[in-house]
């Protein structure tokens, strides 16, 4: 009798990654999509950090052909200055100096129709209903219709509908961004002048801030983002549309580019917003993309999400059903990843909000509650936002163009200064090092080469999911107990070496000793 196949709820960009990639590995995989492809989505605009992903899905030629935008960087009129400026991926980004402006329907079936070609039985206009658990708890089955389909693992890919999030009361709704979004497309606007011809333009107001994203053939797809009841109350009295109108009104730029443009499209109401589900995985199943969390727009995180959470889920299934022992430990790597990269988005957007102290107006002083936030200390806000965070995309720059919170101001001089003394005074041979305080090694699952393997990690403010560690690095901080010197717990490391092997390990272990000095994560006394 044939084995069940893995269970794939939602064929959006994570449902159709996740299925691709474990496809691949030789998994029977089947994927249940409530709709019909191609169908309406909102959230165009990529990030460079999708394009290897795609590259590597084998979609990148396709998404080349079809002819889309091409986005450059972001246009932004926030901050203290309210002349545009503009910033570009090429600025920190050189292997992958552009993105692009997607039509959703025809990108998600791109993604979906590459699915099918590797194996995946896609199964469209089959709404899945719900997830049966066995007694012990484990995902055992899928609901669609009058059917139970047997799984040998679920993933929950269903988006913002959140099918496993509801059903086990998950979600985790985020105070701070109490949002709703007002959206359409137009026809025949205006666009920024080259090179800015293909970015988004980003603009705040009064009553929040509105996205102006050129896509193909002369459409535009225009957002403003709104306090949620605000929101609620406007559009009950002025309608959808007219609401829409008032807040493009507010926003100059925006209402000029828009001038000669015709409503082709809605608009459509977005209100439940930015949220995290308190747990990702369970025995028998994850969730993926905006099934497991949801934040905020203004940095277009949301598709690199969906992409980077099912290429880790891909290997956390494959990893978890390879080897059962794995699973649990495996799941809360996956776990701790995913709510990494989401709180990279969340803690820059958070702050962007908070900098914002051009707009005298209850949306803007309900969102400067950066330094009364208890939930992570300036500098822990500081440390998730930047320090040590590789760019996806234009988020680092809009810091300068705002007026940040005392809090963490202080904070990025603090924890930078410190990073400078111990770069301007590093560890000497007759130093004694230990970890820092919080900070643990601890064996677990490592990502290496798209598979999950037993490794070590240590587990810092920055690397919450644990920082991976070579066997080498790991066997050397071992020995660090405060009473060895450097000099010591490098000779032992060394020991029993032929001489050429000798001199790279002490340079690979003092290279990585000062590297997570500065980083913070080992002390040292004299």
């Amino acid at each position: 009798m044939p084995e069940s196949p893995i269970v794939v709820i939602g064929g959006g960009p994570a449902g159709s990654c996740v299925s691709t990639l474990l496809a691949r590995r030789g998994y029977a995989v089947t994927l249940l999509e409530r709709e019909r492809f191609p169908r309406d989505h909102v959230g165009e605009s990529l990030l460079p950090a999708s394009i290897p992903i795609l590259d590597d899905l084998g979609v990148l030629g396709a998404v080349q052909r079809a002819g889309f935008v091409v986005k450059r960087g972001a246009t932004m009129i926030w901050g203290v200055d309210r002349e545009p400026w503009s910033w570009y991926f090429s600025e920190t980004n050189a292997s992958n100096p552009h993105s692009y402006q997607v039509w959703r329907p025809e990108f998600d079936a791109i993604l979906l129709d590459n699915a099918r070609s590797c194996g995946v039985d896609v199964r469209e206009a089959c709404a899945a209903t719900g997830v049966v658990f066995d007694d012990s708890g484990t995902a055992i089955a899928v609901r669609c219709g009058d059917e139970t389909m047997p799984a040998r693992y679920v993933v929950d890919a269903s988006g913002q509908g959140g099918l496993l999030s509801r059903q086990l009361g998950l979600r985790q709704w985020d105070d701070f961004f109490r949002n709703l979004a007002v959206y359409a497309y137009y026809q025949g606007g205006d666009r920024l002048e080259p090179p800015d011809d293909g970015n988004i333009l980003i603009e705040s107001q009064s009553n929040g801030w509105l996205w102006n994203i050129p896509l193909r053939d002369g459409w535009s797809s225009v957002g403003a983002v709104v306090d949620s009841e605000t929101g609620q109350e406007g559009i009950r009295r002025l309608g959808a549309r007219g609401f829409l109108e008032a807040q493009i009104a507010a926003a100059p730029q925006t209402a000029g580019m828009l001038g000669n443009a015709r409503l082709a499209s809605g608009p459509e109401i977005v209100r439940d917003w930015s949220y995290r589900c308190r747990q990702l995985y369970g025995s028998g199943y994850i969730l993926v993309g905006d099934a497991g969390c949801f934040i905020d727009p203004l940095f277009s995180s949301g598709v690199h999400l969906a992409l980077t959470s099912a290429t880790l889920a891909a290997a956390a299934v494959a990893s978890a059903l390879s080897d059962p022992d794995m699973a649990g430990p495996v799941g809360q790597v996956y776990q701790q990843l995913y709510y990494k990269e989401y709180g990279h988005f969340r803690e820059l957007a958070r702050l962007f909000y908070s900098s914002n102290r051009t707009a005298d107006s209850y949306f803007w002083e309900a969102r400067r509650l950066l330094d009364d936030d208890p939930s992570l200390t300036p500098r822990q806000s500081f440390i998730q936002a930047v320090a040590g965070q590789p760019p996806r995309g234009y988020e680092r720059a809009v810091l300068s163009h705002g007026l940040a919170p005392a809090g963490f101001a202080n904070s990025v001089t603090g924890v930078e200064a410190e990073r400078q003394r111990r770069r301007d005074h590093p560890l000497r041979p007759e130093a004694r090092p230990r970890l820092a305080h919080g900070v643990v090694l601890q064996r677990q699952p490592v990502l290496a080469d798209g598979d999950f393997v037993w490794g070590y990690g240590l587990v810092t403010d920055g690397h919450p999911e644990g920082l991976p560690c070579s066997g080498l690095v790991a066997r050397l901080l071992h020995g660090l107990d405060g009473r060895t010197t450097v000099a010591e717990a490098v000779a032992d490391l060394c020991r029993g070496l032929e001489p050429d092997a000798t001199q790279q390990v002490e340079t690979v272990a003092l290279e990585a000793l000062q590297i997570l000095y500065v980083d913070g994560a080992i002390s040292a006394t004299p």
